[in-house]
């Protein structure tokens, strides 16, 4: 992989976010998809503060007893929150036992995953599914960091069903069986993630059927998302037909599976998108089955702008690729040092209901993006 990566033939190419890393290119989807969020007032906070009002005094606190309990008092200057911040929505694709010969740039070795969620949670990542994300939802600790997990290609070392004692469970030797072995110990780590699938081929190979291996992942709190029916090139598709068939027909065989459930977001197969028929990656309707897509991520290689930022675009999600086998510029290795040596990644204030940014960074946040959220600098 070059070390400048050209992720989408679109319309509109954005700077990098830092500097040395690859340029990421818009998907020209809806520029204004978060526009019609409600705004609100900027408030200004001294350094040491609750991040809402609390009650004062016993009669007060019993006064409240019915609503639901206040956030802790935080020192702003010594969290540092900044929700205005960047967010590493990390790429993953294959996990293996032991790297095969050849180039394995794609491919995290199970110890080396098991390692990464622990050096993640110590260095205060926490996960947070994507959708949280794009809504502006976050919900992590004070001074924790939000991150994205993304699986694209739906692979049996991401997630495989085996059986045991008569019950379908995620193979120990997967990645979500790994996840779900660290977040019984690390419950506060989450569990989450998105798997971006090709039902029209083999997918997450094991024991149970794809019916019984997408319920799982879904009852586990796990999204599923649309990687096209084949993984075909989406400009290799030369008709509205084809990209129908492939786009909706992926979504008309989820819902077979699993009814009723509408794939959200979208991962362009190869990083690559069709210019010409580029509405019909967004929605469109095959044989009945009606498809929306809220978001298309890419395929790097950037952390991503945070969803109150004038930056963010949804139809554009940048990524970081895990670490493969050899470390590169721009990968998850290389990006976990450098956001661990500035000030430019998300840090949580703790309260999902307040942005909380520095008064330096308050022109970094789109007041219409805040979703009805109360805006504090400090």
């Amino acid at each position: 992989m070059k070390k400048y990566i050209a992720t989408i033939l679109a319309l509109a190419i954005i700077s990098s976010v830092a500097a040395g890393c690859g340029v990421n290119e818009y998907y020209s989807g809806n520029k204004n998809a978060k526009s019609t969020n409600s705004t609100s007032a900027v408030t200004s906070t001294p350094s040491k503060t609750a991040v809402d009002t609390q009650a004062k005094g016993d009669s007060a606190k019993e006064a409240d007893n019915s609503q639901k309990a206040q956030p802790a008092v935080i020192d702003y200057n010594k969290v540092k929150p900044n929700e205005a911040g960047q967010i590493m929505v990390v790429m993953f694709h294959n996990f293996v036992e032991t790297y095969p010969k050849g180039k394995n740039e794609y491919t995290t070795t199970f110890a080396e995953f098991e390692s990464l969620l622990d050096e993640l949670y110590q260095k205060n990542y926490r996960l947070v599914n994507l959708e949280d994300m794009l809504n502006n939802n976050i919900d992590v600790p004070a001074g924790c960091i939000p991150m994205v997990f993304t699986f694209d290609d739906g692979t049996a070392g991401q997630f495989n069903l085996v059986e045991q004692d008569g019950q379908l469970k995620a193979n120990p030797k997967s990645a979500v069986g790994i996840m779900e072995e660290f977040n019984s110990k690390h419950p506060d780590f989450g569990l989450k993630g998105t798997f971006y699938v090709n039902l029209g081929v083999e997918t997450f190979n094991g024991a149970g059927t794809v019916q019984d291996r997408l319920k799982y992942l879904i009852d586990k709190g796990f999204e599923i998302g649309n990687h096209t029916k084949t993984h075909v090139s989406l400009p290799d598709v030369k008709t509205a037909a084809k990209m129908l068939e492939e786009v909706g027909g992926n979504q008309k065989l989820m819902e077979e599976y699993i009814p009723g459930y509408k794939f959200k977001a979208f991962s362009l197969p190869f990083g690559n998108a069709s210019k010409g028929l580029k509405d019909y990656v967004i929605q469109g309707n095959y044989q009945g089955t009606e498809y929306k897509h809220t978001s298309i991520v890419l395929v790097g290689a950037n952390p991503s702008p945070s969803p109150v930022s004038p930056k963010f675009n949804p139809f554009a999600v940048p990524r970081v690729r895990s670490t493969g086998q050899e470390k590169v510029e721009c990968d998850l290795a290389w990006w976990l040092d450098a956001m661990g040596k500035g000030s430019s990644q998300y840090v949580s204030d703790g309260n999902k209901d307040t942005v909380v940014v520095p008064d330096s960074k308050k022109q970094n946040v789109d007041t219409a993006k805040l979703n009805g959220k109360q805006l504090i600098t400090y």
